[in-house]
């Protein structure tokens, strides 16, 4: 374990092998590090944070601070952080605004410089969020989704897998596993190409890929008949994921700019 002389690192925090410390960097009591994980200057681990194998918190992160919530003077929530996450210059992590919750972040991540994971945030694994991105409380970002730079998400709502936020976007509602938003408008305008063939993904499944996104969001069906359709069609497969997402979405998801029916929030089922 290599510690620069400048740095705090308590003796009671749990530390695995081939750790290294920068200068000025602080580690709290009730912590837990995996082996071979990088600090720089100033990066800071809060109590109550856990983290797996080599992750590398860059200078001036922060992980495991105390939830931004009015009145809250207090927190034994935990932060959670998998393996070979990159977190970036002056990213704030924090923990849950629960004594029994978790901020939970998986494995192989990235988050660029200025991003900022609220309380009860769970974000997945192979997960790229760009500079300055904002997330409010209870945000949910699925696996190997893009999140561009500047990008707004209100609390409670969810990116699905392998979608594709554009920059600038402001995001209300939920974002459908495999979706392109463009930034401007936060609107939906395709499928995630890129993502899709990055991914590897088949023909066969990108062609129910596009049944499924023609059902969502070209035909004359309700918000019900779409989910009837889908749930009976492609509740298998590449499209389970997109089933259950569908199913579990409260904020209603985010409209395409060719759009003929949006599936409403609770609120809008409720006037």
């Amino acid at each position: 374990m290599d510690i620069h002389q400048t740095a705090i690192v308590s003796p009671k925090a749990k530390i695995g092998q081939g750790c290294k410390f920068g200068p000025y960097c602080i580690i709290e009591d009730d912590v837990e590090i995996g082996a071979n994980c990088i600090f720089d200057s100033f990066s800071v681990v809060r109590s109550g944070s856990v983290m797996g194998s080599g992750n590398h918190l860059f200078e001036g992160a922060v992980v495991g601070g105390h939830p931004q919530c009015l009145g809250l003077e207090h927190s034994n929530g935990r932060a959670v952080l998998g393996d070979n996450n990159l977190i970036r210059e002056h990213c704030t992590v924090h923990r849950s605004m629960s004594d029994d919750g978790v901020t939970e972040i998986g494995s192989d991540n990235m988050l660029m410089v200025n991003v900022h994971v609220a309380h009860d945030c769970k974000i997945g694994s192979h997960v790229l969020i760009s500079n300055n991105t904002m997330m409010a409380g209870h945000v949910e970002i699925e696996d190997r989704a893009v999140v561009s730079g500047a990008v707004g998400i209100h609390q409670f709502c969810r990116i699905g897998m392998m979608a594709m936020v554009g920059g600038q976007a402001h995001v209300v509602k939920d974002i459908p596993p495999f979706m392109l938003v463009d930034g401007k408008a936060t609107e939906v305008v395709g499928l995630n190409r890129v993502g899709i063939e990055r991914n590897h993904i088949s023909a066969d499944d990108v062609k129910i890929l596009k049944e499924i996104y023609r059902i969502l969001y070209l035909s004359d069906l309700t918000w019900k008949e779409i989910l009837q359709v889908i749930n009976e069609k492609y509740n298998s497969g590449i499209g389970e994921g997109i089933v259950r997402f569908l199913n579990g979405t409260k904020r209603g998801i985010v409209r395409a700019r060719r759009m003929r029916c949006a599936a409403p929030s609770e609120r809008e089922k409720n006037c």
